[in-house]
């Protein structure tokens, strides 16, 4: 079975790539009827629809997976219990997931950027949610120790209140493109005909 694109991707880190490459390559030796199972690289595989944000088909690709493989493999359970905790929105749940498994070579790489992604989307998620949190919670939502999440917050721009151990979040100036309304458009252009007649 050639797994080249695969591992090209892999080594380019062109991780959002992963899980369209392996859906193709599966298709293909499914359609060859070829017994591909035990030489399937799941753990890269799910970890690419996790990576993608894409956890239905994580869901889908997981129920598909011979129960000889889950208990064979122990990483391919280790990255589906990364995609329970999203699931299940157990966002410090998450990290713990990724922290206690020992990620063979061939897949840390991606733990590591999507590790990095999901700390971006979650610090993104407490600046759309929150005006004050504490360090205590900021720490358990970026998966980090309240030290490192608090240096992350203020690099952000956040600040601290030294009475409390609070965090006053920065929101992020938002550019907005303003669209017209064609129906504004139009109660405009009958008020200034109006106007000049």
């Amino acid at each position: 079975m050639d797994f080249t694109v695969l591992h090209e991707a892999l080594a380019l880190k062109s991780y959002d790539q992963i899980a369209d490459i392996c859906d193709t390559l599966m298709l293909q030796v499914a359609s060859e009827g070829v017994s591909f199972h035990e030489e399937w690289p799941y753990a890269v595989h799910l970890l690419g629809h996790i990576y993608s944000n894409d956890i239905n088909s994580a869901r889908f690709l997981w129920k598909k997976i011979p129960l000889t493989v889950k208990e064979s493999q122990p990483e391919v359970s280790a990255v589906w219990k990364i995609g329970q905790r999203l699931w299940m929105k157990e966002y410090s749940g998450v990290h713990e997931a990724i922290r206690e498994f020992n990620w063979s070579p061939q897949i840390l790489g991606l733990v590591a950027a999507f590790k990095e992604r999901y700390t971006k989307r979650m610090f993104e998620l407490l600046l759309s949610a929150y005006s004050t949190i504490s360090i205590q919670d900021t720490a358990l939502f970026l998966g980090m120790n309240e030290d490192d999440a608090a240096n992350y917050a203020l690099q952000q721009g956040w600040t601290l209140d030294p009475a409390s151990p609070m965090l006053t979040v920065k929101k992020q100036a938002v550019a907005t493109e303003q669209k017209l309304d064609p129906s504004k458009l139009q109660r405009l252009t009958e008020y200034v005909f109006h106007l000049e007649h």
